[in-house]
Parts: C-alpha cells; sequence; structure tokens
C-alpha cells in the first residue's frame, strides 16, 4: 500500500512538473502587457485572450501565420515521408537477408547516437555547396532522416510480421511492395504512428538547423520566428505578449496530433496483449 502511495505521489508531482508551464503559459497569454507584470503569474487578470491572439495574427501582416504554415509543411510532410522511409528501412532490415545487414544496422544506431547540432554544421556546408541554402528544402531534406524510426522499425517488424505470413503473401503471388504497402504496414501500424509522431515532436521543435539554413524570414517556422521577435522584446515591449500568445498557439498542432493518434497507440497495446 505504502509503496503504491509513493507511486502515485511521484506521479502526480511529475504531472505538476510538466502541466504548470503549460499552465503558465495558457495564464499569461490571457493577459494584457500591464496584467503581465503585475498580477499572480499563475491566475488569470482581465481575459485578453481574444485581443492577443488578433494582434498575433495581425502584426506585419499575418507573418506569424506564414511561419506556422511553413512549420505544418516542413513537419507534416517530412514526418509522413521520413515515417515511410524509417518503416521500409526498417522492414527490410528485419525480413531480407543480405550481404552487410548487420553492418548497416550499425550504422544506423551510430546515427541515433550522433546529436542533431553535430551534424548541422557539415550540413550547412554541403548545402551552401550546392547554393542551396535559404531555401525550403534546405530544411526539408535533412528533416527525412529518422535513424531511431529505422532502429524502432526494425524491432517491431521482427516482432510482429511472421515470416509464415510473408511466404503465403509471395505464393498467392504478391509482389514485395505490395505485401509491405497492404500486409506488413497494417501489422506494423502502431509502430508507424510512434514514429511518425516522435518525428513529428522532433522536425516541429527544431530550431538550430533553420536558424543555420534560413535568412529569409518568409521561410522561417514558427520556433524561428518567435524566438527572433523574443530577441526584440527589449526594443519592442509590445513583442513580449505577442511571444507568448504564438508560443501556445505554437502548442497546439502538437496536443492535437497527439489526442488525433493516441487511439492506434491502445488499439496496438491491445492487440499485443491479446497475443
Amino acid at each position: 500500500m505504502k509503496s503504491k502511495t509513493a507511486a502515485m505521489a511521484i506521479m502526480g508531482l511529475s504531472t505538476l512538473y510538466f502541466l504548470v508551464p503549460i499552465w503558465w503559459l495558457f495564464v499569461g497569454a490571457t493577459k494584457s502587457r500591464g496584467d503581465f507584470s503585475s498580477t499572480a503569474p499563475l491566475w488569470f487578470a482581465d481575459f485578453n485572450l481574444g485581443q492577443n491572439l488578433h494582434e498575433l495574427v495581425s502584426y506585419r501582416d499575418g507573418v506569424f501565420l506564414r511561419w506556422m504554415l511553413n512549420s505544418i509543411l516542413y513537419t507534416g510532410g517530412a514526418a509522413l515521408l521520413g515515417t515511410v522511409l524509417a518503416a521500409m528501412c526498417g522492414y527490410a532490415l528485419a525480413k531480407y537477408r543480405f550481404r552487410g545487414r548487420e553492418l548497416i544496422f550499425n550504422i544506423v544506431l551510430g546515427g541515433v547516437l550522433v546529436p542533431a547540432t553535430a551534424l548541422a554544421l557539415p550540413l550547412f556546408l554541403i548545402f551552401s555547396q550546392l547554393n542551396a541554402t535559404n531555401t525550403f528544402w534546405s530544411v526539408f531534406l535533412p528533416s527525412l532522416v529518422n535513424p531511431f524510426g529505422v532502429y524502432l522499425a526494425r524491432i517491431y517488424a521482427t516482432a510482429s510480421v511472421p515470416e509464415e505470413l510473408l511466404e503465403a503473401a509471395r505464393l498467392d503471388g504478391s509482389g514485395e511492395v505490395r505485401t509491405f504497402f497492404k500486409i506488413s504496414t497494417k501489422l506494423m501500424f502502431p509502430a508507424l504512428v510512434t514514429i511518425f509522431l516522435f518525428h513529428f515532436v522532433a522536425v516541429w521543435n527544431n530550431f538550430l538547423l533553420p536558424l543555420i539554413m534560413l535568412g529569409n524570414e518568409r521561410l522561417f517556422p514558427v520556433t524561428l520566428g518567435l524566438y527572433s521577435w523574443n530577441t526584440q522584446v527589449n526594443q519592442l515591449p509590445e513583442l513580449r505578449m505577442l511571444v507568448l500568445t504564438g508560443a501556445l498557439v505554437s502548442i497546439l498542432p502538437l496536443v492535437a496530433a497527439f489526442l488525433l493518434l493516441q487511439r492506434f497507440w491502445r488499439s496496438g497495446l491491445g492487440s499485443g496483449a491479446v497475443k
């Protein structure tokens, strides 16, 4: 009983640790500039969220909406294509026998261990040689790479896709590509959702790569755009509330993605328990 109480207390403290900053952000985004610095930080004053949102979307001809669109394009496209590529690579490493397979997998594991900050400068030098910096592709193409997704796809494909089922599909005349997309992806779907969400969050929160690659603010993702505003707060105090409100709006796609896709996790866990 004591251990259960201690576990519940730890989980409760952990929940508070993660939720208090979000609560502070929400409360702060509802205040006016004067109320923000003169009222309790964790409770409401005059509810000014609507006015703050209006100022946010109208500031400088709606550049924030442009940044949000950029983030959706960078993140949605990279997460979707990156998940497909990671799933195909992990599936191939799990189900096909060929020379150098383990070497390739070890290289992929090495890629998981390399921090993104270590790759930012080499990527910039490569794209600068191609005269491709300060373009959409300089952020989008590197974001497709997902070594952890490859690793997870291989582990899940090994455990969830029976060899007998693949052999039966081949005997029925199904090609390898058709077997992968029609059969294997359905069995791997909980893992694909996990890969997509991890990739989505990583690309959405990516800051260093756009900072190095992009100079045109019309190409900025929302993370870099809000950072550029935050660096000007001392000169333009009105930007403080725009940064707070923009930060609140910027986390909504992440929340929506988790809420919409969590049911696939539950179904995957349930099917695994039955097996």
